[in-house]
């Protein structure tokens, strides 16, 4: 079982990308702050309901995260040029589904585990061009700090989520190396690796609870 420890860190990867529709204008760093705030209240009032009824829990993040996480570029960039070019547009969908919903039953349980440890949105770093980055902590229950950065890009002129770095685990690149070790063990069949994609989150869950067992200070 991941201590509670390990799930403070992982809260955070389900946490984030919660970013509401953001208003006409509004910063990529108060976006974050003000999602993560509004999450946190949220999660408060209704932790028993979901934890009752996780279903329905992922369903609320599917409805709230869908629209504003980049699904489509994650998934390219998962994929990389190499296989996402052989793939058909109903392949694409697919594995954006697939993508989704890995992340929202394996992170989404870590979130439903988080007892207030402590998170704190980091100062706001440039944000003239189309890409930055927002970095937060989280305070474990002995006091040791996490740090997690997520890389959002202006999409049409709104911010949505392209990568999260937790605790130096950089998960874009971690889920590249795991689809491409999958396709190997595959024979290069693209939809067994697509269907199977769950089991490859389980893997990159694998490795954050590594890094979460490794505190920065």
């Amino acid at each position: 079982m991941i201590s509670t420890l390990r799930r403070g860190l992982l809260v955070l990867l389900a946490a984030v990308p919660l970013l509401a529709n953001a208003a006409p204008g509004q910063s990529a760093h108060d976006l974050v702050q003000d999602t993560t705030n509004r999450m946190l209240a949220d999660l408060s009032a209704n932790k028993a309901k979901y934890k009752q009824d996780p279903a329905d829990f992922y369903a609320a993040l599917n409805t709230i995260v869908g629209p504003v996480v980049d699904a489509e570029g994650i998934s390219k960039s998962i994929m990389t040029v190499k296989y996402s070019r052989k793939a058909t547009p109903a392949q694409m969908q697919t594995f954006q589904e697939n993508f989704k919903k890995g992340l929202f039953q394996f992170y989404g349980n870590a979130l439903l585990e988080y007892n207030n440890q402590g998170i704190t949105v980091d100062p706001a770093k440039d944000e003239s061009g189309d890409r930055t980055s927002v970095g937060m902590t989280v305070k474990g229950s002995n006091g040791a700090i996490y740090p997690v950065q997520y890389t959002l890009e202006k999409i049409n002129g709104e911010w949505k989520l392209r990568n999260v770095i937790i605790n130096g685990i950089n998960i874009g690149k971690l889920f590249r190396d795991q689809f491409a070790d999958a396709m190997q063990r595959n024979g290069n069949d693209l939809d067994k690796t697509i269907n199977g994609w769950a089991g490859e989150v389980a893997k990159a869950k694998e490795e954050t609870d590594k890094a979460a067992a490794k505190p920065a200070q």
